[in-house]
């Protein structure tokens, strides 16, 4: 008894101190804080970099040509989220465009990614729905466009977005979290769209009532939805870094492809690249850098 009773205090303190991480990975206060100490931000961009192509989109190209000639894909992202002002997000909207006519110079399987609320998600209407088709129309073809998953109160906008610019033929392609407990209905609408799905475990801390703790219950419903999606016949990749997990589905699930990080476990990307497994690279740039480093530190807590 006293074993069950330190291991769920264990537990409980890991899974408290990864909900302090989060926090502070979301936290304004706190990058203006670091960013304000003298040579802050110089040390914490210095830790950022090795999951960071660069400043420009230049420096996203020359990364994914890197990594190509490694024999892994890119998905290549502009940092960004959480945008309120509608001529904010129109102009990102313009700097996805620009970059999707871009890709004409970069390796033949190198996508974007990009997250809805950078281009003005929560703002009313249909507006986020067509800069969404604006991007995914200038897509060179055989590209396609990555639509990151956000916080559970966002979730029933993203689907429906991501359904809408599907329906008139954008090459959008799905983020289902596994932690979430609406995932599975999520799922079933974007197989039965044809939606290609990415797979993560998820990064947000949510309500309980609308989640799964993190670690074992939300490695099973990995593993269920994983095979689930496969035996439906949906285009399926793995998002995760955790090698058991991944390793048991690769096993399982002939021909699905691996999503990986940029700086994380470079040597498990290469190494299943070599086994013939398609291996895509998450690329971001830009100068939104300090809080996506962050989570990378955040989602390292084990639980």
């Amino acid at each position: 008894m006293i074993d069950i009773l330190m291991a769920t205090t264990s537990s409980r303190a890991s899974m408290t101190a990864r909900r302090i991480r989060v926090a502070l990975a979301t936290s304004g206060k706190w990058e203006r804080a670091v960013r304000a100490l003298p040579g802050g931000e110089h040390v914490a961009y210095r830790l950022a970099r090795r999951y960071v192509a660069g400043a420009r989109p230049a420096d996203a190209l020359t990364c994914a040509h890197r990594l190509a000639a490694e024999g892994l894909a890119s998905s290549i992202d502009f940092f960004g989220e959480s945008v309120s002002d509608p001529i904010e997000a129109d102009r990102v909207a313009d700097q996805y465009v620009a970059l999707a006519q871009m890709l004409d110079e970069a390796p033949e399987n190198t996508w974007l990614a990009i997250d809805l609320s950078h281009i003005g998600l929560d703002q009313p209407g249909e507006v986020v729905r067509q800069r969404l088709e604006r991007i995914a129309a200038a897509l060179p073809d055989g590209r396609r466009l990555q639509v990151g998953a956000e916080d559970e109160r966002r979730a029933d906008r993203i689907l429906a977005t991501v359904l809408a610019v599907a329906h008139v033929g954008g090459a959008v392609f799905g983020t289902i979290q596994a932690n979430l407990k609406r995932s599975r209905a999520d799922a079933q609408a974007l197989a039965d769209a044809e939606v290609p799905i990415r797979l993560v475990k998820g990064a947000y801390a949510e309500d309980p009532r609308v989640s799964r703790p993190w670690g074992e219950p939300t490695d099973l419903a990995f593993l269920e939805l994983a095979h689930d999606l496969h035996a439906n016949g949906a285009d399926l990749a793995l998002a995760t870094h955790d090698p058991v997990l991944r390793e048991a589905l690769l096993r399982a699930l002939p021909g699905v492809g691996v999503e990986m990080l940029l700086g994380v476990r470079g040597g498990d990307a290469t190494a299943l690249a070599a086994r013939g497994v398609p291996v895509r690279i998450y690329v971001p740039y830009g100068d939104g850098w300090f809080r996506y480093a962050m989570r990378r530190w955040a989602e390292s807590a084990r639980v």
